[in-house]
């Protein structure tokens, strides 16, 4: 990433139209030049090796070698350069989104089509595009405040929302600081877990595809995931999980019961929330709504993260991944005030380190662990003991 001077993007595009948008777009961002342009990925692979951009603009579709293909042949030539993926919103392209996010793409944009005009479509795309360059460039704390996915209207709070951390929420009672690194004190929930609760964003698809997969078949809890991502793309997503994993994964629907060995992902643009069991011997339930986006985010790990306290009360672990913005700071003190446990992923190991550092440095982790370390710390921290609900626990969250 460039430390200083301005930063070189690549453009890869066979459309000749989307090529010019894309070069005008990153003429208008601050301390942003194009590096060069390529219609196909062969001529993008020797460009990247010629030129060493600073970052590469992929688009999905092309002649000769496609997104998907050259991306491939990046990551295996050894290039670490951040690739952002353009793609139209349609279940192909979605679809092959997926697997590049999960074969190492940094993040995605999408091409609207139904856009009219060029002055709407170069104020959309710069909106959407150019936080994702600086985030994965430069990192700069204002850079960080839009996620990956997220709805750009129908905001909730929006002032506060573009406050500084410390305004979003009432101030913690004095917690603990975090423990810091794999080798740390192996300290466990006072409370047993009843329930994992996931929030990512930004570099999430690679990142699930790696904890998800390390979780044993027969693994004791309900996982809730919320990763943000547009509804065309969270079905797909989820059946690639399923694929991957040995757990049974699904898109979150509507009264959809919370039981162990269930793994669901929030479905894209509804959030979703955790209902207490309608009676003693039932499980809790799944509830999807579109209320206005929490952190310009819909679904939002927020609402997830409340909702799960409010159920399961300190018999919750959350787990905060890589994500650009601050979605589920909020969420996690609750689960903090709650008496949960909170888990968030490293700096070195995270895409964009904007959701785990908010809750790192608000010091609402108990630790803070590489990527790799995550899905063993929870497989511990789940293994300690029985997990199936008893009548008092059930009761609790029957009142």
């Amino acid at each position: 990433m460039p430390a200083a001077g301005r930063t070189r993007v690549l453009i890869v595009d066979d459309s000749a139209v989307m090529r010019s948008l894309l070069r005008s777009v990153i003429n208008s961002g601050e301390g942003l030049e194009v590096a060069g342009t390529a219609a196909d990925g062969a001529t993008a692979l020797a460009a990247v090796a010629a030129d060493h951009p600073d970052l590469v603009l992929l688009d999905v579709e092309m002649p000769v070698l496609d997104g998907l293909a050259t991306l491939r042949q990046l990551r295996a030539q050894g290039y670490k350069v951040p690739v952002i993926m353009c793609s139209s919103l349609t279940r192909r392209g979605a679809a092959v989104t997926i697997e590049a996010l999960a074969s190492g793409a940094s993040d995605y944009v999408a091409k609207d089509s139904s856009l009219v005009g060029r002055e709407e479509a170069l104020r959309a795309l710069a909106q959407d595009l150019l936080p994702k360059i600086y985030a994965l460039t430069r990192a700069p704390a204002a850079s960080q405040q839009r996620p990956i996915f997220a709805p750009a209207t129908r905001q909730s709070n929006p002032a506060a929302s573009h406050g500084p951390v410390s305004s979003l929420v009432p101030n913690p009672v004095p917690i603990p600081a975090p423990i810091f690194g794999p080798s740390a004190v192996q300290r466990l929930p006072a409370v047993a877990p009843a329930v994992v609760a996931i929030g990512v964003s930004t570099g999430g698809p690679s990142a699930l595809d790696t904890l998800l997969a390390e979780l044993p078949a027969d693994f004791p809890l309900p996982v809730l995931v919320v990763q943000h991502m547009p509804e065309v793309f969270t079905r797909l997503f989820a059946d690639r999980l399923a694929r991957s994993c040995r757990l049974y994964v699904n898109e979150a629907f509507e009264g959809a019961p919370v039981t162990p060995g269930t793994t669901y992902i929030a479905r894209g643009d509804w959030h979703m929330e955790v209902l207490a069991p309608a009676h003693a011997g039932a499980p809790p339930t799944l509830h999807l709504d579109q209320d206005p986006p929490e952190n310009h985010c819909r679904p939002s790990v927020d609402a997830l993260f409340r909702s799960a306290a409010k159920v399961y009360g300190s018999a919750v672990l959350a787990v905060v991944l890589t994500g650009m913005g601050y979605d589920g700071l909020a969420g996690a003190r609750v689960i903090r005030a709650q008496g949960g446990f909170v888990l968030a992923q490293d700096q070195a190991t995270s895409t964009i380190w904007g959701m785990p550092g908010a809750i790192a440095q608000a010091g609402l982790a108990h630790k803070v662990l590489p990527l790799a370390a995550i899905a063993p710390e929870i497989i511990r921290i789940a293994g300690r003991g029985p997990f199936a609900l008893g009548s008092r626990a059930l009761s609790r969250m029957v009142r």
